[in-house]
């Protein structure tokens, strides 16, 4: 099978910017979320190795810990990757928003489509990475993967105190509510212009974009997409790993 060439230079380019500068307190005491090992590999590594899987990827912006950004890059360069896609380090803010924007502003000028990508999502398909990419360069200013959701919805009152009972204000209809993954993906002077516009706290960059006034589309997204957070996330994701090396045969 001839190797998959990159897409031609007149060809919209296309980067990834991971921010994995938190320090993920819900999966317990430890290294940061993004550097705790999924069958002896860093979670951040994997995140990194999806996207650069796809053919459109050809940059991945790692924003790391403010101060970790040496470790971050050491780490890279001791796990095999891509040899067509190139990687940068940059060290991140306080924030998720604002290592987002510290990862754009290392973008050199040439790439056109920004993929933003959550470090806790490790196990992404290529397909879904493409699927996104393939809807902006078709002309979509910013784009989420999403799936449907299995579960009743419930709005509420949140309580005052952890535990106690929190009054339902309505039920939402769920055929309209989707759940939503990354990578999301944007027309670049679209989330630029985003982070130089919106400075409330948000919690996906689509959601600064439709703060614009801007439309936001909707690929499908897939199960194995799903944010490790807890610890019982670790134990499903080694299963889907543990599945994968069965299947590929290795």
């Amino acid at each position: 099978m001839s190797e998959v060439s990159r897409p031609s230079i007149t060809e919209p380019r296309t980067a990834v910017v991971i921010p994995a500068a938190g320090r993920g307190v819900r999966l317990g005491p430890g290294a940061p979320k993004a550097l705790r090992a999924l069958s002896g590999t860093p979670m951040l590594v994997h995140a990194v190795r999806a996207m650069a899987a796809s053919r459109f990827v050809s940059l991945v912006v790692v924003v790391a810990p403010p101060d970790g950004a040496g470790e971050v890059k050491s780490l890279l360069d001791a796990h095999a990757l891509p040899e067509r896609t190139d990687f940068v380090v940059v060290p991140g803010g306080q924030t998720r928003q604002e290592s987002v924007r510290l990862g754009l502003e290392a973008l050199p000028p040439e790439y056109d489509i920004v993929l933003v990508h959550d470090a806790a999502r490790p196990l992404v398909p290529v397909d879904t990475v493409d699927a996104v990419i393939e809807a902006v360069r078709e002309g979509a200013v910013a784009v989420v993967p999403a799936l449907p959701l299995a579960d009743t919805v419930k709005e509420v009152e949140p309580a005052a105190e952890a535990g106690e009972p929190e009054p339902v204000l309505a039920t939402p209809e769920r055929a309209r509510l989707r759940a939503v993954q990354t990578p999301q993906g944007f027309e670049r002077a679209t989330l630029v212009r985003a982070h130089e516009t919106v400075t409330d706290d948000v919690t996906d960059d689509a959601g600064m974009v439709e703060r614009l006034g801007e439309r936001v589309v909707v690929v499908p997204g897939h199960e194995e997409a799903f944010k490790v957070t807890r610890p019982l996330d670790l134990v499903l994701a080694e299963a889907v790993l543990a599945r994968r090396r069965l299947n590929d045969g290795f």
